[in-house]
């Protein structure tokens, strides 16, 4: 028994992490094979160490600091850009500039509490004073109605002249709509065209989110079952992603990740079922799997629902469906969102 007490404690004693020594001395690593040149290099740089000049300047002490830094980064997976941070440097500056001794860095829970909360306050101070000139300056006063936005027009207009001008391109929004009939009532020389991704995300938009209106009732009625299936989509991504257990098993099945897309973004429903479509034997993997089942938690009727819908195959039809018809459209906004000309790959389209 007591063979076994002593094992037990050799095991603990061993199984501790233990410092290792730091690369500023040939006599700290014995082990290595080193060649005759490297010891006559140490024993060079050990002579300058040693010398009035080396010991004034501490260089042993400052080479020990240097090791220490490095190891620092190599240990905690630091990327070598982090060396080229200011506060990197000045914080190491004002701690050789001042004498504080028994000096002992903050530490986990004073980074992340007290100091982050000191930062912030120190952030929306400085703010303060730029904040306080917004109601000055009326940032958001102007109401950005057709005429506003019809005098901007004829400012730039006038200023180039009007004989240079052929085209405004503006969206498609109904107040940008009214600046064209006063532009095109003061230039009739100027045609007016609207934003092509701009037009052409409305028309997706208006039919995979329809909105149930009076004027829109003949769309809503055709194309309504894709809200539906969209909003299928996105209770089976927020299943997945607002559990950490959830998402671990999830992680598993796919190296690709669900995707969280805005709904300012061009096409972001399709870009969702896009990528669905992609993941789609994952999921199904996931669903069917021994973790998938021994896990248990409290809202078992959302789980049971993201099973079914994804191991449904007419809802996995629809989603191709959807995809497929939309596919035109889709491609011809990605090809047009972009700040270079594109007009002539419309027409290729």
């Amino acid at each position: 028994m007591r063979k076994q007490e002593d094992e037990a404690t050799n095991n603990i004693i061993n199984s501790q992490s233990r410092r290792v020594s730091l690369p500023i001395s040939i006599t700290s690593v014995p082990s290595l094979n080193i060649t005759e040149s490297s010891i006559s290099a140490a024993l060079k740089k050990r002579r300058v160490n040693d010398s009035p000049l080396g010991r004034a300047f501490d260089l042993q002490t400052r080479a020990q600091l240097d090791a220490e830094i490095a190891r620092m980064f190599y240990t905690g997976g630091l990327p070598f850009n982090f060396a080229r941070n200011p506060y990197y440097v000045s914080s190491y500056s004002f701690a050789a500039n001042h004498v504080l001794g028994g000096y002992v860095p903050p530490g986990y829970n004073k980074l992340r509490t007290t100091l982050l909360q000191q930062e912030k306050a120190n952030v929306e101070r400085l703010l303060e004073p730029i904040k306080s000139t917004w109601l000055e300056k009326d940032c958001s006063g102007e109401v950005k109605d057709k005429q506003f936005i019809a005098n901007l027009l004829k400012e730039v207009i006038d200023e180039v002249g009007h004989q240079k001008v052929v085209q405004v391109i503006t969206d498609n929004a109904s107040n940008c709509k009214g600046a064209r009939e006063i532009i095109e009532g003061m230039f009739p020389h100027i045609y007016w065209t609207p934003c092509v991704v701009h037009t052409l995300n409305l028309a997706l938009k208006n039919i995979c989110a329809a909105k149930n209106l009076e004027t829109n009732q003949e769309t809503y009625d055709v194309c309504h079952w894709i809200t539906k299936i969209h909003r299928d989509a996105l209770q089976i991504k927020n299943f997945i992603m607002n559990h950490s257990m959830r998402l671990v098993i999830y992680n598993r099945f796919s190296p690709l990740k669900l995707l969280s897309i805005a709904d300012t973004r061009f096409a972001f429903i399709i870009v969702m079922l896009k990528r669905f479509k992609i993941i789609r034997r994952a999921l199904e993997a996931m669903v069917m799997s021994d973790q998938w089942a021994q896990y248990r938690e409290d809202d078992q009727d959302k789980a049971r629902f993201v099973r079914d819908k994804v191991v449904d195959e007419d809802w996995w039809e629809k989603v191709d469906y959807i995809i497929a018809f939309t596919g035109p459209i889709y491609d011809m906004i990605r090809v047009c969102d972009t700040d270079k000309p594109c007009l002539h790959l419309v027409y290729e389209l």
